[in-house]
């Protein structure tokens, strides 16, 4: 039995013409005629009384009209689903981010821009380092992810679009004598106790920042570690020690801590959208071509894609 078979019968039993029925299929009369003999067969049942005037159905038939008419309606619900699906209008996007993601101005714009035009996509929200996201993304745990560079190289199946450029941040008392100065030097910190991300939190700000004090020829002195961003912007408001954070996250207003621009260009971050290279359509790509649209257009974004296995190194 096939749809066309149902749809044989639809048709005959809503005109109770054979000449009609076939013309509303688009076919022959013969052609009509057949299909129904042969679903009548494989029943073993008379779907219809034919007569040299008049078609009518029986009883047996008009049962079975309902259930065909109800299988050609759920037949139609799922086209529609499917179709919805590949055009991004339903379905779920397991979405990763960083935790200095929904401070930048990127993330919640595009994530309230995303559900105002697709409301009826889920989407489930996971925070993550990006080590563990470009993993997850690997692993197909995630479909999207709001990662960091520089970054460890990015696995062959994962490619990545060019969000934000972040800039990195000292974070120290408003009564450090530093914070008078509009733009802090990084050799002034040789000496000044650091406040650090765990070394294997999978964060790449530990190397970045290492990197940077390496390059005027000392190495941080780390005081304390924390596996939180907020926790250290606490620990600095403590008097521990000073830190390097992305300028998103001065969002966090702690009483007594304040961000100060560093002297270095290396002091910077980028902010990606990473997929997976096989997405082909649906919600997945539709986040993509919102990012593109909303960021990308807006200008807030440098335009175009981002291939990001060049960056090298790890990230937040």
């Amino acid at each position: 039995m096939e749809l066309r078979h149902l749809r044989a019968v639809v048709a005959l039993a809503e005109t109770l013409h054979f000449g009609r029925a076939a013309e509303r299929l688009g076919i022959q009369q013969p052609p009509l005629s057949l299909q129904l003999q042969a679903l009548e067969r494989e029943l073993k049942v008379r779907l219809f009384d034919r007569g040299s005037r008049k078609v009518a159905l029986t009883s047996v038939g008009a049962l079975f009209l309902v259930e065909a008419r109800a299988t050609l309606a759920q037949a139609e619900r799922a086209v529609a689903v499917v179709r919805r699906a590949g055009e991004g209008e339903i379905g779920e996007i397991r979405l990763g981010f960083t935790a200095s993601s929904p401070f930048t101005a990127v993330m919640p714009r595009v994530i309230h821009a995303f559900r105002q035009r697709f409301p009826e996509v889920g989407l489930k929200l996971v925070g993550m380092t990006t080590r563990d996201q470009l993993a997850a993304l690997v692993q197909r745990k995630l479909d999207l992810a709001f990662i960091r560079s520089p970054f460890a190289p990015i696995p062959p199946e994962v490619e990545a679009l060019n969000v934000m450029t972040d800039r990195l941040m000292l974070v120290l008392r408003a009564d450090h004598p530093l914070a008078a100065l509009p733009v802090v030097p990084i050799a002034a910190l040789a000496r000044e106790p650091f406040v650090m991300f765990e070394r294997d939190a999978g964060t790449g700000i530990w190397d970045q920042i290492v990197a940077i004090c390496a390059d005027q020829g000392f190495s941080p002195t780390v005081a304390q570690e924390a596996r939180e961003a907020p926790t250290l912007i606490g620990l600095v408001a403590a008097g521990l020690g000073v830190t390097i954070l992305p300028d998103s996250l001065s969002r966090i207003q702690v009483e007594g801590v304040v961000y100060r621009p560093l002297d270095t260009p290396q002091a910077a971050s980028t902010v990606l959208l990473a997929h997976r290279r096989d997405e082909r359509g649906g919600a997945v790509l539709a986040f993509v071509r919102l990012v593109e649209e909303t960021v990308v257009g807006s200008g807030m974004i440098s335009a175009g894609g981002h291939d990001a296995r060049d960056i090298k190194n790890a990230a937040v």
